[in-house]
Formats: structure tokens, C-alpha cells, sequence
């Protein structure tokens, strides 16, 4: 089979691998689309010292079962699933919370197992346990679907930050994940939200893609001015930084009101230290959050926002073969896409 390998920074090749075997307890599945997460992306960029070289990177994705373990019950050949990337063991404190995501021994499809930037991938057999494993709507496209496990993580991201009637919603970045912030958080009634984007490409395809958002250009001197007059002095409830730079931790406590929630959303690809003002949280009475993957009741979730039309994810779709995804890279990293899907299937 085909399959996209990584061996370091800006080193992604399509070489030729063997069919994975049906491992037991577990699956062989046909990627029928897989989407390109932004931390495939840094990983591309910067490199990971997560991902080990000549590992089929890749984990948001469509599948469609092919060999099923005669152990696994309830499913058949030929269903369309997704699985939630991170896998717990159930067995830890955390997993026993309900929270996988933070299983102290979480194992990921795309870092600790081959993932779906290929023509096949193995389902493993904890996957099937731990209820990972989720059956696709009927009516539910394949690009959809690859592109509900993102959805998931800002799901998970947003369950901390009780966003609601009233709330104004400040999002540092305009990519596929910042936009879907933005949507879901006009979901749960918030009265304004606004992206910050230093791209006046991103934020031109913002405000046409996300109805009602406002967009500020983040790099601009006035920048914190330009909030205050979009909020008419009254600030920000909540601000969610889905971009990859330490600096939006910095401004976004600072522009946060008095008993503001924050979520540093998006992973940064360098040094984390020094960019939180420990006194701005302590008097102001701030909750900031991290946020980690997603759990299989968030992809659960997700799924299920897209299949009833509440979420539309397509139009932020640009699909690309497979033996492309080189260009897909390029065009992510000039931003001349908003979120790149791989056709798996040839």
C-alpha cells in the first residue's frame, strides 16, 4: 500500500508499506479521507519529538471497516467509522473519571501507532474496548466525518469555559480550528465573537466562512484599542488562543475581564515558559485552562453537531490526493487553504 512516512522536519514521503496486519482484538481499515491536524503540521514544520522517524503519521480520518478480529462484536465489513485518536487505558485514575484523554498511559493513533495518512490502517483492539471506535451517519459525507475529530477537540476545549448568554468570545487565530471555536461558541449564545488574525488572507476567508464574527488584525499597534471599541468598552468573557503562538497567552490575559475563563488551546512548537502574568489571573479571578485531544464522547458529539447541519465543516475543505500531500503542506503553510483532506482511496 501507499502511505504518507515521516522522517523529520519538512521530510514526508509516499512510500510503499505492507498492508497492515489484523491485529487481534482490533481492525484493518480502508482510509477513505484523512484531514490534516495542525499539529501534523508542526510536526512537519518543526519537527516532534513525539513522533518517532518512518512512522505513517495522520489521525483524523474516515474509515471503512474491511477485516474484522472475530472477538469484535456489533460491528460489520464495509461500515464507515471514525475513532477517537487518543486512546485510554480505562484502567487509571484519570480513565476511571471518564477522562481517557488524560489516561496516564494514553497511546495515539499517528505517534504511538501508525496513523491514517495511507490507504490502510490498523484499528487496534483498545480502541474497540475503550468505545472509540464510532459508527458514520449514512448520510454523513467522508470528508465530514475525517473532519469531526477536530470539532472534538474544541468541544473538550469549550466544556470548561461554560460559554453562554451575554458573552463576549475573543479567538486568537483563523484557521480551520479557530473558525469552528467561533461557530460553536455562537452555539452556546454567545452574543459576540471576534477573531484576532495577523493574515488578512485568514481573515477575509473568516468573516465570509463564520456568520456574525468579527475580525481584528491582531499585529495592529491599536490592537487591544480595536477590542475595546468592537466591545464597546464592556471587554471580553472569554478569550481561546487556537494558534500556535505563545504571545496571544500574554495579550489574551490581559484583554481577559474580571472572572474571565481562557483556554490555551493551541499547542506552541517551541518553549512554553514566561508567557502567563501569574498576578493578572490571581486579581482578576481568572480561570485558565489547558486542553489536551479529545475523549470518544466528544467525537460522539461532534459527529453529531455535522450530522443534524448544525456544524457545516466542508466548506473549509480543500481535498487533495494522496501522493500530493506535499502540496498540501505548502498550500496550509501559505495559507492559501484552510484545512487540507487527503483522497486515501487510489
Amino acid at each position: 500500500m501507499k502511505a504518507c512516512i515521516y522522517h523529520g522536519i519538512e521530510q514526508l514521503a509516499v512510500e510503499e508499506r505492507e498492508r497492515p496486519v489484523l491485529p487481534q482484538g482490533g481492525a484493518v481499515a480502508k482510509i477513505l479521507r484523512a484531514s490534516v491536524c495542525g499539529t501534523d503540521l508542526r510536526a512537519y514544520r518543526s519537527g516532534s519529538d513525539k513522533i518517532e522517524d518512518g512512522r505513517i503519521i495522520g489521525h483524523e480520518a474516515c474509515y471503512l471497516l474491511e477485516d474484522i478480529s472475530p472477538e469484535i462484536k456489533g460491528y460489520e465489513k464495509e461500515e464507515r467509522v471514525i475513532v477517537a485518536p487518543a486512546v485510554g487505558c480505562g484502567e487509571c485514575r484519570q480513565c476511571k473519571k471518564g477522562k481517557t484523554n488524560m489516561c496516564d498511559t494514553l497511546k495515539t493513533i499517528g505517534f504511538e501507532w501508525d496513523g491514517t495518512f495511507a490507504q490502510y490502517c490498523a484499528i487496534p483492539a483498545q480502541a474497540f474496548r475503550m468505545g472509540n471506535v464510532i459508527r458514520v451517519p449514512e448520510h454523513v459525507s467522508d470528508v465530514q466525518a475525517c473532519l469531526a475529530e477536530p470539532v472534538a477537540c474544541a468541544i473538550n476545549a469549550q466544556s470548561y469555559l461554560t460559554i453562554g448568554k451575554g458573552d463576549a468570545v475573543l479567538v486568537f487565530g483563523a484557521g480551520y480550528l479557530g473558525c469552528i471555536h467561533a461557530e460553536l461558541a455562537f452555539l452556546s449564545g454567545a452574543k459576540q465573537v471576534i477573531i484576532a488574525e495577523i493574515s488578512a488572507k485568514r481573515r477575509q476567508q473568516a468573516q465570509k466562512d463564520v456568520k456574525g464574527v468579527v475580525t481584528v488584525d491582531s499585529s495592529a499597534p491599536d490592537f487591544k484599542e480595536q477590542i475595546g471599541k468592537v466591545t464597546n468598552g464592556s471587554g471580553v468573557d472569554v478569550v481561546i488562543t487556537a494558534c500556535p503562538a505563545g504571545i496571544t497567552h500574554k495579550t489574551g490575559l490581559e484583554l481577559l475581564n474580571k472572572l474571565g475563563r481562557m483556554s490555551l488551546f493551541g499547542g506552541l512548537a517551541g518553549d512554553g515558559h514566561g508567557f502567563l502574568d501569574s498576578n493578572l489571573i490571581h486579581y482578576k479571578e481568572a480561570a485558565v485552562y489547558g486542553v489536551h485531544a479529545s475523549s470518544a464522547e466528544h467525537n460522539k458529539q461532534a459527529l453529531d453537531l455535522i450530522a443534524t447541519g448544525k456544524l457545516d465543516v466542508t466548506k473549509y475543505a480543500q481535498e487533495y490526493p494522496m501522493e500530493h500531500i506535499g502540496q498540501a503542506m505548502k498550500d496550509l503553510i501559505a495559507e492559501d487553504v484552510v484545512k487540507a483532506v487527503l483522497s486515501c482511496e487510489k
